[in-house]
């Protein structure tokens, strides 16, 4: 059901991009334990620019899955399944013209899903959800002037999380210290699953985590497609120990496959000696 890491490393390395040119912004990899509002105490590995804040895009996936199980829009991992229907937010991935529930959205990262969850809970409950849940600049209005928050408020809009600060909101999940039911961070954190870490790390780490990539808007309105943020966060658990970890790249030229994707692959063959240094 789910996208297995080990599967895709099993199968070779035909399926990774090509590195090419990107910059990393920050990258966070800390035990959840050290993590607080406070800040990050003895994070394993902390570099870069990781307090300036940028549009979450598909990342926010992670907290609308929260919201959505919480108001009780979503079920469980199948329920709801809603068919695709053209006018429907398309761009361009075959998958997302499929019927979609709670697994495959979060899977897929099907926009036109995540905008019937916002349309459900509604504004007023979504900025609710924001606040409660201190999620970084907590400003989901949207487009000045353009009445398109619920469409777009996490997509290269007025939303914007930091780095540190998503990692801080990792925490909260594993800890289970947010203001949210359990079946919540149950379903959320079962569509999350992405499988064990590929073979050879440290045997039994299981990793969770969610791409997300958006052009920056220029005050015009366009997007720079050249210089696309792409982010993958997460946590990878083992026994009693989870350890979150946020990495934000941003591409230097426009690339043909997503800089979500394309990050959490580069990342992902870093981990593990990461995780076996400690």
């Amino acid at each position: 059901m789910f996208y297995v890491i080990a599967a895709v490393f099993a199968v070779g390395a035909s399926l990774f991009v090509a590195e090419t040119e990107a910059k990393t912004i920050c990258t966070i990899v800390a035990d959840a334990s050290h993590i607080s509002d406070a800040g990050i105490t003895a994070p394993i590995l902390q570099q870069g620019n990781c307090t300036e804040r940028f549009t979450p895009a598909s990342t926010f996936k992670v907290a609308l899955s929260l919201m959505g199980f919480d108001a009780g829009f979503l079920k469980d991992e199948h329920a709801p399944s809603i068919p695709f229907r053209e006018g429907y937010t398309y761009w361009g991935n075959p998958a997302w013209r499929q019927p979609t529930d709670p697994a495959a959205w979060m899977k897929y990262s099907v926009v036109w899903y995540s905008q019937q969850i916002t349309h459900g809970i509604g504004a007023a409950s979504m900025q609710k959800y924001v606040d409660a849940f201190r999620y970084g600049n907590r400003d989901f209005s949207g487009d000045a002037g353009k009445n398109n928050a619920l469409d777009r408020a996490w997509i290269s809009s007025s939303l914007k999380i930091s780095p540190q600060e998503q990692a801080q909101f990792l925490a909260k999940i594993v800890n289970r210290k947010l203001p949210v039911d359990a079946h919540a961070i149950d379903m959320t954190t079962s569509i999350m699953k992405l499988g064990p870490l590929p073979e050879g790390s440290d045997d039994g780490w299981q990793i969770y985590g969610k791409t997300g990539a958006a052009a920056p808007q220029r005050a015009d309105g366009s997007y720079d497609k050249a210089h696309f943020y792409g982010w993958f966060i997460g946590w990878v658990n083992k026994g009693g120990r989870t350890r979150v970890f946020v990495r934000l790249i941003q591409e230097e030229k426009e690339e043909k496959i997503s800089a979500g994707i394309r990050n959490r692959d580069a990342f992902l063959k870093e981990l593990p000696s990461l995780l076996d240094k400690n």
